[in-house]
């Protein structure tokens, strides 16, 4: 291969005057095997503060086909920054283009050892690895400089980048360089908010009049660049490709190594079958470039339809060419089903997703995935093939949501288009790999009819829980999770008039009213940076100034606790919400803590003083040992004893008795002879109640 670079160049003039470019082109990749270091930002920053000073242009190549953050960073510095999604195949023609019209070429070239990065290394004349001055990253740094002597690299064209250097807490430079074989370059200083103002306005930090020591030390590293002709190598290396670790089709989304997660090393050789997937589906997705799908590009049914069956189409082509072996036609249908899942959507969790049945996903990385089936977990036969798939899986899920997930952001918690509740966690935090939470939401809307179909309540329960709603009784639905209680809020909400104005308030919408005087709010997290939350508690003062009939709150789980109670205890009735606890005798225990979190100190006494004239039932389910679900306590708040205890009028129970010899619990629903101390209220309502529907020793059989 021809030298890509050729001896020194010109010493550059200040950066008020345009210097002739320095001789043939130089190609640096700029690479970290850990997430969230700023690599992009230096690449970026590199790049325009070159534009400024050469005569020559100045590129930029991001090799992530899914983030594409560089553009928005570059602003108006007029480097050339390329829109193509390139492969190993199609980067070497790309950058034989530029080099005729480029003094400088970046290439953004990510966070994992593939064959597109180690493509973009084989044509570089330098390569900047970027790190910040922590264990982890420095021991990711040592790996990677391992793999690229491995590789046949020699070490003289890599420079370290520390970013985000003399950070408290953080190592200090001088021991991060005893612990690198190679030169540190430049230390970048810690200035999170000039950063983040720079991504937020599109301003390069170099072009920026206020950029602090952080445009300094970029502008330094700029001209180290220029001036030291000793930093690049003029011929490209002799990759040994065998020595390249084993890693998904190139680009595919992709956090990281799956080693730089603690996940352990390149993973260990697989067999026929699963080479031969890896192959038609790293064909497949370079036919039709797909790198750029997410699940908006595949919300038109329709669209989707046609792409699939022409997916199909091409993966039998492709293993008619790749895998001859598979005869069966039974086991070629599967291969195509599985390779375009994982192209088109999202791998084994595909058919997951559209099986009814299932209403909770738990994948626990790449080996345990289970569902829940009727109020069971259960163990499922899928697997995803590597760490790389599950990361891309998420990503691909999380991406269109405007979310990221990375060691910077290593949690997200979000909702799909369709309603369904999705939280991933990844390493550092997880120990045993990226873990997917996926709870999906159901379009059909059941009704109390349902409720007594599934046994979860009787005739007079039923009855009873309309008629309190209808009273406008302010109401608590408790349980632990998955027990069923937004479920129930759902129910007993379509007991609501129609002429009522009803306010929802969510941290992720679930609810489905019918009514069609209801107005959904729903909370919103920080962004990337911390900043624009919107909470249950800001929704909830809101919701008070738009004059509403009844407030309900998915759930409480904070300081709007404490407004909540002073709203329904100021002429807010009928409100209802949820709230996690074992029993009703819990939820007055979680109620002094969530009102306590309100940062206002009060008596306990007067906490509960405030609960029994706020709330007047609480209804608390229970998922028991067989899957199913009950409503356990229907409880009227009566008042204080003597020790500050609230007391409870329990009007119906459901007593367990045992279990049938297939496992599943058996018992009672029963009314206990209490009558509630609003029920001349009721009555008077003109509500379908009477004295005999709380006689006591009368139940049914569950």
């Amino acid at each position: 291969m021809r030298p890509l670079f050729g001896g020194g160049g010109a010493k550059p003039a200040e950066p008020t005057e345009k210097s002739s470019s320095p001789g043939p082109c130089r190609v640096v990749s700029i690479f970290s095997p850990k997430g969230g270091v700023g690599k992009t930002l230096i690449a970026a920053n590199l790049a325009a503060e070159l534009q400024g000073r050469l005569a020559n242009p100045t590129a930029l190549i991001e090799l992530d086909a899914i983030r594409r953050d560089a553009s928005m960073l570059l602003g108006s510095s007029g480097v050339v920054c390329v829109p193509d999604v390139l492969t190993s195949h199609s980067l070497p023609a790309k950058l034989d283009e530029l080099r005729s019209r480029c003094a400088f070429i970046f290439i953004d070239a990510g966070g994992i050892l593939n064959a597109l990065s180690v493509t973009a290394f084989e044509q570089s004349n330098l390569i900047l690895i970027v790190a910040t001055p922590d264990l982890v990253a420095v021991r990711h740094t040592q790996e990677t400089l391992e793999r690229l002597e491995a590789l046949k690299f020699p070490l003289r064209m890599v420079r370290i980048v520390l970013n985000r250097a003399e950070s408290q807490g953080h190592l200090r430079s001088r021991d991060v360089r005893e612990h690198l074989e190679v030169e540190v370059l430049a230390d970048i200083p810690s200035d999170g908010k000039r950063a983040g103002l720079s991504v937020n306005r599109g301003i390069p930090l170099v072009l920026d009049g206020d950029g602090g020591r952080i445009k300094e030390a970029l502008q330094h590293l700029a001209k180290s660049l220029l001036e030291r002709p000793e930093l690049y190598v003029e011929h490209c290396p002799t990759v040994d490709y065998t020595k390249l670790p084993a890693a998904p089709a190139e680009g595919l989304a992709v956090l990281t190594r799956p080693d730089a997660l603690g996940l352990g090393a390149a993973s260990p050789a697989r067999d026929p079958i699963t080479d031969l997937k890896h192959r038609v589906h790293a064909k497949l997705i370079e036919r039709f470039d797909l790198k750029r799908l997410d699940l908006k590009t595949l919300n038109d049914p329709q669209k989707a339809q046609s792409l699939r069956q022409r997916a199909e189409a091409v993966s039998l082509e492709l293993l008619d060419e790749e895998g001859g072996f598979v005869e069966s036609r039974e086991q070629r249908q599967r291969l195509v089903k599985e390779i375009v899942d994982e192209a088109l959507g999202l791998g084994p969790l595909e058919e997951l997703l559209e099986d009814q049945t299932v209403s909770d996903i738990l994948v626990n990385g790449t080996e345990q995935i289970y569902v829940e089936r009727r109020g069971k977990l259960l163990l499922t036969d899928k697997r995803f093939s590597s760490n790389d798939q599950l990361l891309a899986i998420i990503e691909r899920i999380i991406s269109p949501l405007g979310r990221r997930i990375d060691e910077s952001t290593p949690m997200v918690d979000a909702r799909l288009p369709d309603g369904s509740r999705v939280n991933a966690i990844i390493p550092p935090l997880s120990l045993k790999g990226a873990m997917l939470s996926i709870r999906k939401f159901t379009r059909e809307k059941y009704g109390m009819r349902d409720l007594l179909g599934f046994g979860s309540l009787d005739e007079r329960m039923a009855v009873f829980l309309e008629t309190i709603v209808k009273a406008r009784k302010n109401i608590i639905i408790s349980g632990g999770t998955g027990s069923g209680k937004t479920t129930l809020l759902n129910i007993l909400s379509a007991s609501i008039l129609p002429q009522e104005r009803i306010i929802t308030i969510e941290d992720a919408a679930e609810l489905q009213l019918l009514q069609a005087h209801w107005i959904p709010l729903e909370a919103r997290p920080p962004n990337i940076e911390g900043r624009g939350a919107v909470t249950i508690r800001q929704l909830f003062h809101n919701a008070l100034r738009m004059r509403p009939d009844r407030i309900i709150i998915g759930e409480c789980r904070g300081e709007e606790t404490l407004d909540m109670l002073q709203a329904m205890n100021t002429g807010h009735d009928g409100s209802l919400t949820t709230l996690h606890a074992n029993s009703p005798q819990d939820v007055i225990t979680r109620l002094d803590s969530l009102v306590l979190m309100s940062n206002i100190e009060l008596p306990v006494r007067s906490i509960r003083e405030q609960i029994v004239s706020a709330i007047h039932l609480i209804i608390h389910t229970a998922r028991l040992s067989d899957g199913s679900r009950k409503i356990t306590h229907i409880s009227e708040l009566t008042g204080l004893d003597e020790h500050d205890n609230v007391t409870f009028g329990d009007v119906f129970l459901y007593r367990q008795q045992g279990m049938s010899p297939t496992d599943e619990v058996q018992g009672t629903f029963q009314a206990t002879g209490y009558l509630p101390s609003f029920l001349e209220e009721l009555k008077a309502g003109g509500l379908p109640v009477s004295e005999s529907m709380f006689k006591s020793g009368e139940g049914a059989e569950q």
